[in-house]
């Protein structure tokens, strides 16, 4: 095991798998992101514009490095139809060593 804070994990939930396919496609191909899982089955509740409202969403687990979250973020925006999508990036602390070295020579511009 490594011990990296350069590696992190971005969550955001999406409505429905075509949108969520169409981001984890296009995160990986244009090297933002080294990896996505789609988590299907979450069901969501929360509060917005003044009432709790509940959706059946996806739910994307995004590697990436902390050098590429800038540039992910703006993008994930851009390919998101929500109003305010959830974005949050969670530090990896640690990790197996080999997998984190795929993270970043994967992610970038090569």
């Amino acid at each position: 095991m490594t011990k990296k804070t350069e590696h992190l994990l971005v969550l955001s939930t999406c409505p429905g798998s075509i949108t969520a396919k169409k981001i984890a496609q296009d995160l990986v191909t244009e090297k933002l992101a080294a990896c996505v899982n789609i988590v299907p089955g979450v069901q969501s509740f929360f509060s917005w514009v003044g009432k709790v409202d509940k959706a059946n969403e996806l739910l994307l687990v995004i590697k990436t490095t902390s050098n590429e979250y800038e540039a992910l973020e703006k993008r994930l925006k851009k390919l998101h139809p929500y109003e305010l999508p959830e974005i949050i990036a969670v530090p990896i602390l640690t990790g197996s060593a080999e997998y984190l070295n795929w993270i970043s020579s994967t992610t970038g511009k090569s």
